[in-house]
């Protein structure tokens, strides 16, 4: 139970059996977070006072301690005192047989939200056809370690300093790609380079307490530590220092990432594991960006081709997540983008200027009174959003042909926003590995209804 969930309280989350949050929404960190792993989340419940230094909670009139039972009900958003009767899901044996016959029906491709390997194996359980968006930012929170390397980078104040914490931290990155690449044998893996701003990577808590953590975490003294963080704080993070503005800044966090994910890819293929990645630049806004981090890949990934004596193939595309990208589609494309991938939870943000964080405060008042038809983060905005991404693949495949289309935010598992994929043409939809059976059927559903049309 938190307001919201730090960098710290990852390890927590994976332990716990539900999360409950004041702040955030269906597409906050804790909800992605929680669907990715297939646990119970309530985010966003505004009526909840967490006081988390004295361990209680209050909520609707109750106060709870620290050891009290509290039951979740995630499709609802009900928050129950009391351990409540549990039973568990029950999949029938003829399920596999409606499955194939679901699969037959179907165009679009069914991918998956996976960030470790273990993510990477339930989705291919649940019968996805490869990974359609690997968060690398989400392999830095696995281990104490991990995220004292990634601090000792962020607190770095010159380039040899950031160079040696990222040396430090390829092998953990490296290990994670190898890993999905053995899970996905034969399978598309679609790898995002760094998104978040580096500020979200620093503990929570009060600023002496911070500066302490991170003087000790990172061996820097405390008047250093002030001065770093000040200079990371941004006033709205979401439309700052995050994407490929980070690569371009900082040009040796995105090569790290690229040889990680070659030299992982080197060593799959040289054991007969059959790797297919394919490399996404986050946030690109204009054409300079993307030709700016392609000549990085391609440059880094040729180095690791040389030195293991082994070549991959790959592609390398973006993420269509700012109108402007989607109104210069045929541009990016035309300078080298193989792929495109919609980030449909940044591109709803930005193109209704609505903070998915904060949107709570306001979006049940505006559902009552019928402003909105439905929550735009959890059912794609056709009329606005929907027009930018059918404007996007038009100019997108008028410049390159051969343009493969998806999306990766989470209106990929939503049965209707599946519905208008099917009817953009896109390839393929990608959502959390345990929402994969019910995009396989809406995709399904959604070539039926055409058919019979």
């Amino acid at each position: 139970v938190r307001v919201e969930p730090s960098p710290e309280d990852v390890g927590g989350m994976n332990a716990a059996e539900g999360i409950l949050t004041a702040r955030g929404g269906m597409t906050s960190h804790a909800a992605v977070v929680a669907r990715g792993w297939g646990k119970t989340c309530v985010s966003g419940c505004a009526e909840l006072v967490v006081d988390e230094e004295n361990r209680w909670l209050s909520l609707g009139g109750v106060k709870l301690h620290e050891g009290d039972w509290v039951s979740l009900n995630g499709s609802t958003g009900e928050v129950i005192r009391g351990a409540a009767e549990l039973a568990p899901p029950a999949i029938s044996g003829d399920l596999g047989l409606f499955m194939s016959w679901v699969d037959a029906e179907r165009r679009l491709k069914v991918l998956a939200n996976a960030d470790t390997p273990e993510d990477a194996a339930v989705a291919r359980e649940n019968g996805a056809e490869g990974i359609g968006l690997v968060r690398t930012e989400h392999m830095f929170f696995g281990s104490g370690e991990r995220i004292r390397t990634v601090r000792r980078m962020i607190m770095a104040s010159a380039t040899p300093e950031r160079e040696a914490a990222l040396k430090d931290l390829l092998p953990f990155q490296r290990s994670d790609f190898a890993g999905i690449f053995a899970a996905m044998d034969g399978l598309p893996v679609t790898i995002r380079l760094l998104d978040p701003p580096l500020h979200e990577f620093l503990p929570d808590g009060e600023l002496d307490e911070i500066v302490a953590l991170l003087a000790a975490d990172t061996g820097a003294s405390e008047d250093d530590v002030v001065e770093r963080v000040e200079k990371l704080a941004e006033i709205n993070p979401m439309l700052g220092f995050r994407g490929c503005r980070l690569a371009i800044t900082y040009p040796e966090i995105g090569r790290m990432q690229v040889r990680a994910i070659f030299e992982a890819a080197c060593e799959q293929q040289s054991e007969g594991i059959v790797v297919k990645p394919d490399i996404m630049v986050p946030l690109v806004g204009t054409v300079k960006e993307l030709e700016h981090q392609i000549t990085m890949i391609r440059e880094t990934a040729s180095a690791v081709f040389e030195e293991k004596g082994v070549v991959v193939d790959f592609r390398v595309g973006t993420m269509i997540e700012i109108p402007r990208a989607a109104l210069l589609s045929d541009a990016i494309a035309s300078a080298g983008a193989e792929f495109f991938s919609f980030g449909t939870n940044d591109l709803t943000q930005m193109t209704f200027g609505y903070s998915r964080d904060d949107v709570s405060k306001f979006l049940p008042t505006y559902l009552e009174q019928g402003i909105l038809k439905h929550d735009p983060f959890q059912v794609l905005d056709q009329e606005g959003v929907g027009q930018l991404i059918e404007m996007s693949v038009t100019r997108g495949r008028a410049a390159r042909p051969d343009l493969k289309v998806g999306i990766c935010g989470e209106h990929g598992g939503d049965p209707a926003s599946v519905d208008f994929f099917h009817r953009q043409n896109l390839d393929y939809v990608s959502c959390s590995p345990f929402r994969v059976p019910i995009a396989r059927l809406a995709a399904a559903q959604a070539a039926l209804k055409e058919r019979s049309a």
